[in-house]
C-alpha cells in the first residue's frame, strides 16, 4: 500500500539517497507528556521509587526570590496539611513548613509519599495528540449543520484528513528533526527492500508521487523543472530524480510546497467532484482511478508519516476507522491483479496454477476477513482478475487486524510474520499474503 509495491511507498537514504540513518526527538508545544508528567503541578518536594527527596527550600526556590519561611505548625496541623501539600495546593510558607517536617518525622513522610503515589494514580500521563478521528467528526457534525457550497467527495477525504495530520506532526520541528535519517521499507520480487533518507527527503518523496495526481488534473507538476522525471517515470523514478537534482539534502524549505500542492489536489477534486470519475492517473507501468489514487495517496501519507513518527520517536496513530476501512477496500480490490501479477513473473510457489475462469464467472476465492472498527470481509478471487468472487467456491479464509494488514500491504512486515487466523487452501493463503506484500512500492 503505502512504503512499497501497488498500492504505497517508502524509499531510504542519508541525504536524499544514501544509505546512513539514526533518529532525533520533536520539540515544541506539540510533544508527547514525559513519562510520569501530570497536569497538576508537583510539590516543591520530589518523589522518587527510592522514597521522597526532601530538600531544603533554598535549593528549590526560583532563582532572585526569597525562600519562604517555615511556619511553626504542630505535628496534627502539619499532618493535616499532607493532603494539601501532594496536590500542590499549599503556600509556600506551608509547603516549607510541610518539608522541614518531612524531614524529621518518618511517619508522616511515609503518608506524604503514599498521598504522592495516589495523585500519580489520578493523573496518567496522556498524549497531547488529538484522537485521529476527532477532526472527522468535528467536521461532520459542522457540516450537517451547514452543508458546504462545495462539498469534499467522499473518496478525498482520507487524503484530506491524512495530509492535515501530518502537517500537524511537521509544524514543531526543528532543524535536527528535519534531518533525522528515516528509514523506508517495502518488499520488491518477495524480498524486503529498504533505503534510508531523511524527514526532508520522505516530504519530497511525497511531493514528487502527489505530482502524478497534480498532473493528471492538469495542475503545474512540482518536478517541472527536473529534466529526469519525464513523463511515464513512476513514483521511484520521480523520487530519485528530484533527490538527485537537488544541490543539497531537502530542508524544512519542502514541507510549505507539499501542503500548497496538497490543498491545491483537495480543492480541485472539490470543483470537479462527480465530472472527474472516469479520470485516470498513470504511475508509469499502471494506471489508477483517480477516486483509487486518492486513497493510494493518503495511504501512503498515513504510512510514511509513521516512518517519520519513529525517526522521531514520537506516537502516531492510525487514520479514523472510516477512512482506513476505505484504504484497506482499495488493497483488496486490488490483489485479484497482484495474484495475477506474481504468476505472470514466476512467483507462485508450484502447484498453484490457476483454474481457467470465464470474465465474470464466480472462481475460486479466498475470504478476507479484516477485524477491529475498519474491518469487513472481502472475496479474493484467486485465478484472474476478471473472476467474480464466490462463497460457494471458498477455498481458504484469513483472518487479519486492519492496522495489521495496512503494515502488510505497505511492506511493513513479513508475509511470513503477519498475524493471521488461517484456515484452508495453505498455498492459497500464501500467495494472497505474498501479493499484499507485493501491493508496496519505494
Amino acid at each position: 500500500m503505502s512504503g512499497a509495491g501497488r498500492f504505497v511507498s517508502p524509499g531510504e537514504d542519508g541525504g536524499p539517497g544514501e544509505d546512513t540513518g539514526s533518529g532525533g526527538v520533536p520539540h515544541g508545544t506539540g510533544g508527547p507528556a514525559p513519562a510520569g508528567s501530570r497536569r497538576i503541578p508537583l510539590p516543591r518536594a520530589s518523589v522518587e521509587d527510592s522514597g521522597l527527596s526532601l530538600l531544603s527550600p533554598p535549593d528549590l526556590a526560583d532563582p532572585g526570590e526569597p525562600a519562604p519561611v517555615p511556619l511553626d505548625l504542630s505535628h496534627d496541623v502539619l499532618k493535616s496539611l499532607l493532603g494539601a501539600w501532594a496536590l500542590a495546593a499549599c503556600s509556600a510558607a506551608e509547603t516549607a513548613a510541610v518539608e522541614d517536617h518531612l524531614g524529621a518525622c518518618g511517619s508522616c513522610a511515609d503518608e506524604a509519599r503514599r498521598l504522592r503515589e495516589a495523585v500519580g494514580l489520578l493523573h496518567q500521563p496522556e498524549s497531547l495528540d488529538l484522537n485521529p478521528g476527532l477532526r472527522t467528526r468535528v467536521l461532520a457534525n459542522c457540516l450537517d449543520r451547514r452543508p458546504p457550497l462545495i462539498p469534499l467527495p467522499g473518496w478525498a477525504a482520507p487524503y484530506d484528513a491524512e495530509t492535515a495530520r501530518l502537517d500537524a506532526l511537521l509544524q514543531d520541528f526543528g532543524d535536527a528533526e528535519w534531518h533525522a535519517p528515516v528509514r523506508l521499507r517495502w518488499f520488491d520480487a518477495d524480498a524486503p527492500t529498504s533505503r534510508r533518507t531523511t524527514v526532508a527527503g520522505v516530504i519530497a518523496h511525497l511531493l514528487s508521487v502527489d505530482g502524478l495526481i497534480a498532473t493528471a488534473l492538469g495542475l503545474e507538476d512540482p518536478l517541472v523543472a527536473v529534466p529526469a522525471a519525464a513523463e511515464g517515470a513512476g513514483p521511484a523514478g520521480r523520487t530519485e530524480a528530484f533527490w538527485r537534482a537537488s544541490h543539497f539534502p531537502p530542508t524544512r524549505s519542502v514541507r510549505a510546497p507539499w501542503r500548497e500542492q496538497s490543498h491545491n489536489l483537495v480543492r480541485t477534486v472539490s470543483f470537479t467532484g462527480s465530472h472527474s470519475g472516469g479520470l485516470g492517473v498513470s504511475y508509469g507501468t499502471f494506471e489508477l482511478p483517480l477516486h483509487d489514487a486518492m486513497l493510494d495517496r493518503a495511504f501512503e501519507c498515513w504510512v510514511h508519516a509513521e516512518d517519520i513518527a519513529e525517526a522521531v520517536d514520537y506516537p502516531y496513530e492510525p487514520p479514523a476507522p472510516r477512512h482506513l476501512n476505505q484504504m484497506i477496500d482499495l488493497a483488496a480490490r486490488m490483489l485479484p491483479v497482484a495474484l495475477a501479477e506474481r504468476r505472470r513473473a514466476g512467483l507462485s510457489a508450484p502447484g498453484t496454477t490457476p483454474h481457467l475462469v470465464s470474465a465474470g464467472a464466480p472462481g475460486r476465492s479466498l475470504r478476507l476477513e479484516i477485524e477491529g472498527a475498519a474491518g469487513g470481509e472481502w472475496l479474493i478471487p484467486l485465478d484472474s482478475p476478471a473472476a467474480v468472487g464466490s462463497a460457494d467456491l471458498e477455498v481458504a479464509h484469513v483472518a487479519l487486524d486492519g492496522v495489521e494488514f495496512c503494515r502488510l500491504a505497505a511492506g511493513h512486515i513479513p508475509p511470513e510474520e503477519a498475524a493471521a487466523g488461517q484456515s484452508g487452501d495453505r498455498e492459497a493463503i500464501k500467495a494472497v499474503l505474498f501479493a499484499a506484500a507485493g501491493l508496496s512500492r519505494m
